[in-house]
């Protein structure tokens, strides 16, 4: 049975909802955190984040979940051993380190942009996943192949040809929210 303040509660906060405009629904979902596992196979082989692509809110955050073996998440970023630049240039580039079973790592993105991340061990695997924040903007929205004639850019170690194929498509992303692996 309901008690008087909890049926007030509920009561004042649908109103509310009727009243406040849509920008706030927005800023309410981004304070969803969004979980991605990272998981294996007994033996290893197959190695894979879930969901792999995932539509996100600027504010919010993602939290990755080793469920299996031992996994990195690493935005692909120069200051992660030299990787291209995949996620927006304003945004902060992230590495998990080793990340053991049951262990977590959380971090909040806030610049809008699409952000590529692979997992150290298994990148030449196919472990990659995409986040889009708000909009698809950044180096990671160009194709892998682009190349801007930056010489700083010619020593950068690009995305490997299998996890290039790993990665959903922004539009699958866009269109579902979420992208589980196949």
């Amino acid at each position: 049975m309901l008690s008087r303040r909890t049926l007030i509660t509920a009561s004042g906060t649908a109103a509310a909802g009727a009243l406040v405009p849509h920008g706030w629904y927005v800023a309410l979902a981004a304070t969803e955190v969004i979980d991605v596992r990272m998981r294996s196979d007994e033996q290893g082989g197959m190695v894979h984040f879930d969901p792999i692509g995932v539509l996100l809110q600027p504010g919010q955050r993602v939290r990755w979940t080793c469920e299996a073996n031992v996994h990195t998440t690493t935005a692909y970023h120069p200051q992660n051993a030299n990787r291209s630049l995949r996620i927006p240039a304003d945004a902060q580039p992230w590495d998990s380190k080793y990340l053991l079973p049951g262990k977590v790592f959380e971090i909040e993105l806030t610049v809008e942009g699409v952000y590529d991340y692979f997992c150290t061990p298994h990148e030449a695997a196919g472990m990659v996943g995409r986040l889009i924040v708000g909009k698809p903007a950044g180096p990671g929205a160009l194709p892998f192949d682009y190349f801007i004639a930056d010489p700083q850019q010619r020593g950068w170690r690009r995305v490997p040809k299998l996890a290039q194929a790993a990665f959903p498509k922004i539009d699958e992303i866009l269109a579902a929210g979420a992208v589980h692996p196949p």
